[in-house]
């Protein structure tokens, strides 16, 4: 094991819950008043004793926000490259039993779709395709990121986790940051909607962020699935990841997502465990106060007017006009979506809305040559 992997299996989930559900309101008021909060205030805050104290906690995270990026949005557009996967995942629509029209794009269409998405104004773009390690590896990714680089100052990956020279040939190619989701922190409900594929080796993919920091990634994004399993236990489990990482790969910044389960074509997965917008907002203004200084995304998953009220809180990172099948944004080819999105307005009218808060869309995410 790694060093943040070994630390994260050596937490006893089943008393983080119990902590979790027995906080009172005393603990909350610590935490919120924390010069520097440690992992028990995060459950505080994240815990049912919170609730009444949402509003309390808004305002703190919206006056860290801006203190820490001030009133600008970072914006960025993910570019599906394909829908091969080669693993059975209860919950997404590329799952390998799915009966859909598969796609990976060839170099002429990735150009395609750089154009369309350059015309959006973007110049921040987060690449993402099925997990299949032979049809859409390593040379596949090299060879996409370096069509792309000439018409982006900043590229992201959400692919499958790779090894750490991997990643160094990435890097190189002209990578500037990996998001790897845990998608669930809890072993055994991880096993039960992760059927076949290499995607069922947990302790893989929980050693990700390790691989990525010790090759001096410039930024890693890590969070887990909202709907999986308890949502304030794998939150409280991302705090902690984000935080080991942060300590022990200081050179890279960071990243915390909030995906909540969305509607899929062949989804077996009975949405039980999923939380509402007010407990979305609880945990968006948790992470926020826990980590002052990390990104905080948000997706077009979210409606309209969630995000729109949420960017005056702790998301400083949110896409905009999101296609999830590969090919979206240059031609509809019929190719099935990742999932179902929410916020389906044009990148300018999302732009607008910030704009009519007083934030500052920002288009690009890190100039290199302010590097060094």
């Amino acid at each position: 094991m790694t060093p943040v992997a070994d630390a994260l299996n050596n937490q006893d989930q089943d008393d983080l819950r119990l902590s979790i559900y027995s906080k009172k309101a005393m603990d909350v008021v610590s935490a919120l008043h924390a010069d520097k909060p440690c992992l028990q205030d995060f459950m505080a805050l994240v815990s049912p004793a919170a609730e009444p104290f949402l509003e309390s906690m808004a305002q703190r995270a919206a006056s860290l926000t801006r203190r820490h990026f001030g009133h600008t949005m970072q914006m960025f557009v993910p570019l599906y490259l394909s829908n091969l996967c080669a693993n059975e995942c209860t919950y997404c629509g590329f799952t390998m039993s799915n009966r859909i029209k598969r796609k990976v794009l060839s170099s002429d269409e990735i150009e395609a779709e750089a154009q369309a998405i350059r015309q959006m104004g973007f110049n921040s773009v987060l690449l993402v395709t099925g997990e299949h390690e032979t049809k859409v590896g390593l040379e596949y990714l090299i060879a996409a990121v370096r069509l792309l680089k000439p018409h982006f100052s900043h590229l992201m990956l959400e692919v499958q986790p790779m090894s750490e020279s991997d990643y160094a040939q990435l890097i190189k190619a002209g990578v500037d940051g990996v998001l790897v989701y845990q998608e669930t922190y809890h072993r055994r409900t991880y096993a039960d909607y992760h059927l076949r594929g290499s995607k069922q080796d947990f302790g893989w993919r929980l050693q990700t962020g390790d691989r990525l920091g010790r090759n001096g990634m410039a930024k890693i994004g890590v969070g887990a699935l909202l709907g999986l399993s308890d949502w304030r236990v794998d939150s409280t489990m991302t705090a902690l990841h984000a935080r080991l990482l942060q300590q022990t790969y200081w050179r890279s910044r960071y990243s915390i997502a909030f995906p909540r389960l969305r509607p899929c074509a062949g989804s077996v997965h009975e949405q039980q465990q999923m939380l509402s917008d007010k407990q979305l907002v609880q945990l968006i203004c948790a992470h926020r106060i826990m980590h002052p200084q990390v990104e905080l995304s948000l997706s077009t998953r979210e409606s309209p007017h969630f995000r729109d009220h949420v960017s005056q809180l702790g998301i400083t990172s949110m896409s905009a006009a999101s296609q999830t099948q590969p090919g979206g944004y240059a031609s509809a080819n019929g190719a099935l979506e990742q999932f179902s999105t929410e916020d389906n307005r044009p990148a300018s009218q999302v732009a607008a809305a910030l704009l009519d808060q007083g934030i500052e869309p920002v288009w690009h995410d890190w100039l290199h040559g302010f590097s060094g």
